[in-house]
């Protein structure tokens, strides 16, 4: 599954980038809300057939014990650290032309000015069938998008304090993260959580297909992007908690919506990855945006759907621009 790349689709609109602040690190730490993951070694990489190929080689990886937020982070919380610091996120920011036109081919001429206000991604579900190799058929830049109106002015978060907060920037959750006194976990630490302590399994849950039993994560059932069936009970993003945690009692570990990692993310790494506690990449490659620097997405979204993205693996990974919002991801925190 590819996602939007920001800084060269202009034919669809623009994102603002993230401007420094230096919001006031939390005075008390502690662990409320989170679950101690043990240290581990186990092979990161992909199981079975779906496995893309930034997926591959599977390889054996050692990580420390960690502790991990059991949910995404939630409105009310993010609401929280707005509250006690101001800040601003990136989908509520003016686009920096200067910032990003580094990052365009040369000679990329200024776009209308009427392109550049605040403005974040919203997914919009076609009224028809449409081909799966052009996404923007069913996203779209929508001016007044944010966190606080996820799929633009009208919507709202008012009543869903305990849902995740979106259209949250990677530079926004590092914000977050570092108010709380906590960090955003790096890809191999949230594979290892994610699996919950199970061998070469395809989900975080065991073999059994998402759509097999009893709903077992908030994904995409029916035809995407057009029909979705809400077999699972939800359309779009679902409360934390609605499913069951896995075998380290973390909940939304697939499906939901895609969370931040640390990394910066390179399509080759693992072919060179080092063994013990990897922190990514030096510098980021994707060789399908090779101007843009990306970082790593884990987990999957309420729009993984089989026949065209089964990310809800407990080893597909995605990739976004620092400075991408959109309105199904969001992120959790590890200390």
């Amino acid at each position: 599954m590819t996602m939007p790349a920001p800084r060269l689709y202009l034919f669809i609109g623009l994102i603002g980038t993230f401007q420094a602040c230096s919001p006031n690190r939390s005075a008390n730490i502690d662990h409320t809300g989170m679950v101690r993951i043990p240290a581990g070694q186990y092979a990161m990489g992909a199981d079975g057939q779906q496995g893309r190929p930034d997926e591959y080689p599977k390889h054996q990886v050692q990580v420390d014990s960690f502790w991990m937020d059991a949910t995404e982070v939630t409105n009310a919380q993010f609401a929280r650290f707005v509250k006690a610091t101001g800040y601003v996120t990136t989908a509520e920011r003016k686009p920096d032309w200067e910032e990003l036109r580094k990052q365009l081919p040369p000679g990329t001429p200024h776009p209308d000015e009427k392109l550049l206000v605040a403005s974040s991604l919203v997914f919009k579900s076609p009224s028809q069938a449409v081909s799966l190799t052009d996404y923007s058929q069913w996203w779209q830049w929508v001016a007044g998008a944010n966190w606080r109106h996820p799929d633009g002015p009208g919507s709202s978060i008012v009543s869903k304090d305990n849902y995740p907060v979106v259209q949250v920037s990677w530079d926004d959750a590092q914000a977050y993260a570092t108010w709380a006194g906590k960090r955003l976990p790096t890809e191999a630490e949230w594979e290892w959580a994610g699996r919950g302590g199970r061998t070469n399994a395809l989900y975080p849950w065991g073999n059994e297909p998402v759509e097999a039993g009893t709903p077992k994560a908030n994904s995409w059932q029916g035809h995407f992007p057009d029909q979705n069936t809400r077999w699972d009970g939800f359309y779009g993003a679902a409360p934390v908690k609605s499913f069951a945690p896995n075998g380290y009692g973390l909940y939304d570990m697939a499906g939901n919506v895609w969370e931040w990692c640390a990394d910066w993310y390179g399509a080759d790494y693992y072919q060179t990855q080092e063994s013990i506690n990897p922190k990514g990449p030096a510098q980021p490659y994707d060789p399908q945006d090779p101007t843009v620097p990306k970082r790593v997405q884990r987990g999957g979204s309420f729009l993984c759907n089989d026949s065209y993205c089964s990310s809800y693996r407990s080893s597909a990974r995605m990739k976004a621009s620092p400075d991408t919002g959109l309105s199904h991801t969001g992120f959790r925190c590890v200390q």
